[in-house]
């Protein structure tokens, strides 16, 4: 697994880039979107680049998955469900 930023694909090096509510910072990433100061659950993550707020999951990615980058790149590319034929 890798994370990025769904939007700009900046993959999160690791380290404490985000700001909760009650002023703690943090690596959003090591908690799952919770401060560990006050316990508030971030749905949302802004990225530090682009300064884009996506959905604190859409950064996690499976490494088997397409990366962002190549999905920036080509969108047509998303997989597609593969579809076996059932006998009868």
């Amino acid at each position: 697994m890798y994370i990025a930023c769904p939007k700009c694909a900046w993959r999160h090096p690791g380290g404490a880039f985000w700001r909760c509510t009650c002023g703690h910072v943090w690596d959003t990433f090591a908690t799952h979107g919770v401060c560990p100061q006050c316990a508030t659950t971030h749905r949302i993550t802004q990225c530090p680049t682009c300064f884009q707020r996506s959905d604190h999951e859409e950064w996690y990615h499976d490494d088997d998955d397409l990366t962002v980058e190549e999905y920036l790149a080509n969108p047509e590319r998303v997989a597609q469900p593969i579809v076996v034929p059932v006998e009868g």
